[in-house]
């Protein structure tokens, strides 16, 4: 599409920023509307971030998405935040509004739980999450305002998890990583908000005996698209998600603010993001 001098521009900021995947998950959202706009990367190195941040702004654009290691000084850039980003502790998506404010917004809880309801009926009850970095936080308050009865988070680094712990108060039980197993009884929900499993990471060591049959098994990677651990959940018939739907959910609402189209997550755009 050629552009007009009215166009709609946004971007992604990381640093480097090469390997994201949100230029070729907006585009096709752009083309599959219509729009006159564009999605751009923005190599910014940290040092770098707030001239550049403001530039953007000046510049007319409409927004943009903020990775590592730009996370920390985007929510602190930010002029309001809204209730997800304080709660989370991390901004991964700005808008610019007219009179100069920036809009700070995390949509990683919106785009896990969008994620699971697409692909599995969940209604609540015990929930498991192992890890204790940032996608967990973001998965912890999805799953408090989804319902979720108990959360038990298990990780490797128990301080970590007694620290959000207090932070989300009595819904949370920390549980030692030595009886992540055990941690599985009565469980709903199960995620895997860490790098084990990942393609180049060490694998995740883990027993399902003890985890209900009926309850889902998500792990937010998607390199492989298949983890182990899914793999072991589908052989034993519990119903899986992986985790490339929370990537393309958490776009959603950037693109609805800057593009003004609230778009679908469908078939066709999942094969599409993974041929990138």
């Amino acid at each position: 599409m050629i552009l007009s001098g009215k166009a709609k521009i946004a971007g992604v900021m990381g640093w480097p920023v090469g390997h994201s995947r949100s230029p070729r998950l907006h585009g096709y959202w752009l083309n599959q509307y219509g729009i006159d706009g564009a999605y751009i990367p923005l190599p910014v190195s940290p040092d770098r971030f707030s001239a550049a941040l403001a530039g953007l702004a000046a510049a007319g654009f409409r927004g943009v998405n903020v990775t590592v290691p730009h996370k920390e000084q985007a929510y602190a850039a930010c002029t309001v935040l809204d209730d997800h980003a304080k709660r989370i502790g991390a901004v991964n998506t700005i808008t610019f509004d007219e009179g100069g404010g920036i809009l700070g917004s995390n949509t990683d809880a919106f785009g896990f739980i969008e994620n699971i309801r697409q692909d599995a009926e969940w209604d609540g009850g015990i929930s498991v999450v192992l890890g204790a970095g940032g996608a967990a936080r973001a998965i912890c308050v999805a799953l408090i305002d989804a319902g979720s009865a108990e959360i038990r988070i298990v990780n490797r680094t128990i301080g970590r998890a007694e620290k959000l712990a207090r932070e989300f108060g009595p819904l949370i039980r920390v549980i030692d990583w030595d009886n992540r197993s055990d941690a599985l009884s009565e469980a709903s929900i199960l995620v895997n908000s860490t790098s084990l499993g990942m393609t180049g990471q060490a694998p995740l060591d883990l027993d399902l005996g003890a985890l209900p049959r009926e309850a889902i098994v998500n792990d937010i990677v998607y390199a492989p698209l298949e983890t182990d651990l899914l793999a072991a959940a589908r052989a034993r018939g519990n119903p899986v998600v992986d985790g490339l739907g929370m990537l393309l959910h958490q776009a959603r609402p950037g693109f609805e603010a800057w593009f003004g189209e609230r778009p679908d997550v469908t078939q066709d755009l999942r094969q599409f993001v993974l041929n990138s």
